[in-house]
């Protein structure tokens, strides 16, 4: 089968109609028809079928969009081993959350406008279980994402992960809350992230080396809407120990259990010398 067919298969697939195919792939679109057409001949199977004014994939054409995905990235592969000191240059998509988005990805998107201008981010923001489904789907290149040391994240083995850094929470209350320590509002309101579950299994954890259940009230993505319904009285939260925080919020270090949350730049095993990735993940470990 030609790879090129399969790289159309597979723009299909995610496209949903030949139209986008070919203005993604630069052709007509009685070309994309042709092609899957010749393709169907080469795979012996229907790969798709009317669908109203436009087509839809058959369970076949399905089946091999899925193949589709390993074997351009074995092509892929085979062609960094013929030119693996290519000068890096193409598009490189990058799903991260929001903090290591500021703090590891536009410092080196400086870098890269600078000495590499043929390559170009493409950022999309994205808790760690939503990047890891778009690295999966080879809908990204690579995934910044994150743990803690008290819920650690167990990566497929289809993944690679490099360690970037680590950055130290603290329990977060009202600035006229009493208490000074944790035990102090293990039985508190509290607030976690409304899009990933990490921190609710730190906090559940913390309250119950306490004796306490959490009991989990707000949920909010967002690091400054936790501030202000902390302000307001109306719970308490971890957050990281070096955010600039508004003055209407008291921090309270840990003792005894600490929290760190702990970044890591992820790729799918294999793509790592791709000479944009590679040159990529050496500016997000330089910087640390």
């Amino acid at each position: 089968m030609d790879t090129r067919r399969l790289r159309l298969l597979l723009e299909l697939s995610r496209r949903g109609s030949m139209r986008a195919v070919a203005e993604a792939m630069h052709v007509t679109t009685s070309t994309v028809s042709q092609q899957l057409a010749v393709l169907a001949t080469e795979a012996g199977a229907a790969l798709t079928e009317p669908d109203g004014r436009r087509v839809r994939l058959t369970p076949a054409g399905h089946r091999l969009a899925a193949h589709a995905v390993t074997i351009l990235a074995a092509v892929d592969a085979a062609r960094l081993d013929l030119d693996p000191d290519a000068d890096p240059s193409g598009d490189l998509r990058v799903a991260g959350f929001a903090t290591a988005v500021r703090r590891s990805l536009l410092p080196a998107t400086v870098v890269l406008a600078r000495d590499h201008p043929r390559v170009r981010l493409l950022i999309h923001e994205h808790e760690p279980a939503e990047a890891f489904a778009l690295l999966a789907a080879d809908a990204v290149d690579l995934a910044l994402t994150y743990d803690y040391n008290l819920a650690p994240a167990a990566f497929d083995t289809t993944l690679e992960a490099v360690p970037l850094w680590s950055a130290p929470w603290v329990l977060a209350v009202p600035a006229g809350a009493t208490g000074t320590h944790f035990a102090d509002f293990a039985a508190a309101d509290w607030i976690v992230n409304s899009r990933s579950t990490a921190d609710e299994e730190v906090v559940r954890t913390l309250a119950s080396v306490e004796g306490a259940q959490a009991r989990i009230v707000h949920r909010a993505d967002s690091l400054d809407l936790v501030e202000d319904l902390i302000v307001a009285g109306l719970g308490v939260a971890l957050l990281p120990a070096d955010r600039a925080h508004t003055a209407g919020v008291r921090l309270i270090p840990l003792q005894g259990t600490s929290v760190a949350l702990r970044s890591y730049a992820v790729v799918r095993s294999g793509r790592a010398a791709w000479p944009p990735l590679a040159l990529l993940l050496s500016l997000l470990q330089r910087a640390g």
